[in-house]
């Protein structure tokens, strides 16, 4: 079992010991604390949006978190199966005071999070979430009296608003796409993607969309991590169906992975690089990932005349600076796409309907253009946290290794190498550390993943 406390939120593992699982009393404790801290920055009425993706657990989870905040006085409006950003997009299109998504992302079906928004729609900054912690910790609760309890709506139309405004941006060319006849197949891994990626294509104009695991059980039929070695069945059926492309989402649809219609990976590293082509051919300004992204976007940025800038990994990061340095199109290596034209948020709807513009323009096939872009390929591993394993002495461990290498400490370390780079940081969603590594090849990229991963383990 675990529960994992961050400033973004709670997730952890449905059933077991309060304090060491995500149990009910656990999802009451945190999810009065967000209340609390929004009662503490505004008088007067209050009103969160929250949504969930399709997890068996995830309508018990919904269930306490919006009795709790009505137990508060707080207003909820609740809009049952939605994604990620549509969640965000409805707390500034009804102009609540903030919005709790019940979903884990990428972890497996025995994994439930709360992911806190503030009334920007956006995810708590560092300071706002450790203050959360603090009231949780400290449990400063005052629930309102019979008289004052808040009361809920179910409002069940924010796919939809969410989806026009995706088909009415600007760089959305509805009728390229419909011209371009394409065939799309989509694997939406039981989760609420197959809400809204069908609906969405549709209304985009593709031709034919071929539906795979779309029915939102919340029993994943596969790791519902996007990642090549989950993806076999989508990349036969392309191959198959003689489609055109694929697209994957995760359970929460902030991620977007890309299957070309040969039933390669165009890789989830090329899914902002691709888009950020597109958007910058048209709007040239500055872009963003987080510091565990391919260098590939760097090349593209600098190809066009901008400039790229780095944040640490975690949204809220790349979010901060992309509106420092205003960038036009920014996100994460993972598939996340974030488009500020629309929010500030991983969206995979604004991702599909970007890249379906790019795609059919082009005129190319998947494949073709994805081998525009240059070639980096990236090692993603993992070791198991346990108690053995001090992360600041593994810091000092990589930084003896690489000598005069420059390393940039904002979050783990990562050492910048003439020919790559390598990063080791504690994940924010996992019990684990992740070991990140790029190169010119495959196989050099695994062996300098594999000799960081073997500094460690002698190590401990």
């Amino acid at each position: 079992m675990a529960l994992i406390k961050s400033i973004s939120g709670i997730r952890g593992t449905i059933g077991g010991a309060p304090g060491n699982a995500l149990t009910p009393i656990d999802i009451v404790k945190f999810a009065t604390a967000y209340g609390m801290w929004l009662r503490n920055r505004k008088n007067g009425n209050l009103t969160v949006v929250t949504g969930r993706d399709a997890r068996v657990s995830g309508s018990l989870v919904a269930s306490l978190i919006n009795n709790s905040l009505m137990s508060l006085g707080i207003d909820v409006v609740d809009l049952g199966l939605a994604t990620t950003p549509t969640v965000e997009v409805a707390v500034t299109g009804t102009g609540a005071d903030g919005g709790i998504i019940i979903t884990a992302s990428h972890n497996p079906a025995q994994w439930n999070a709360l992911k806190l928004l503030n009334e920007k729609g956006e995810f708590l900054s560092s300071s706002d979430g450790s203050e959360v912690l603090k009231i949780a910790e400290s449990e400063a609760f005052d629930y309102a009296s019979y008289d004052k309890l808040g009361k809920i709506t179910h409002d069940d139309t924010w796919c939809e608003k969410h989806i026009n405004a995706v088909v009415s941006l600007k760089l959305v060319d509805v009728d390229a796409i419909r011209r371009a006849g394409l065939k799309v197949v989509v694997d939406a891994v039981d989760s609420v993607g197959g809400i809204a990626i069908p609906a969405l294509l549709k209304a985009l104009g593709v031709k034919e969309v071929v539906e795979l695991n779309c029915v939102p059980t919340g029993l994943f039929s596969h790791n519902p991590e996007p990642l090549p070695e989950h993806l076999g069945q989508i990349s036969g059926t392309v191959k198959e169906k003689g489609a055109d492309i694929g697209f994957v989402v995760d359970p929460d649809v902030d991620r977007l992975a890309i299957i070309c219609e040969n039933g390669s990976m165009f890789g989830e590293e090329y899914t902002l690089v691709s888009v950020a082509d597109f958007v910058l051919t048209d709007t040239i300004g500055n872009t963003v990932s987080n510091m565990s992204s391919s260098k590939a976007l760097s090349d593209i940025t600098e190809k066009h005349g901008a400039h790229y800038f780095s944040s640490a990994v975690g949204e809220v990061n790349v979010v901060q600076e992309m509106k420092q340095v205003k960038a036009v199109i920014g996100g994460e290596g993972n598939g996340g796409i974030i488009y500020p034209e629309l929010h500030y948020g991983r969206d995979a709807l604004v991702g599909v309907a970007l890249f379906l513009t790019h795609l059919a323009k082009s005129g190319m096939k998947c494949s073709d253009l994805r081998a525009k872009y240059p070639d980096y390929f990236m090692a993603k591993k993992r070791l198991e946290l346990t108690k053995d394993i001090d992360i600041e002495n593994v810091i000092e461990i990589i930084a003896r290794e690489f000598p005069g290498a420059p390393l940039d400490k904002r979050d783990g370390v990562k050492v910048s190498l003439p020919d790559g780079w390598v990063q080791v940081r504690k994940s924010n969603t996992e019990p684990i550390m992740r070991i990140y590594t790029e190169k010119k090849t495959k196989e050099e990229a695994g062996e300098l993943a594999d000799f960081v991963i073997s500094l460690i383990e002698a190590e401990m």
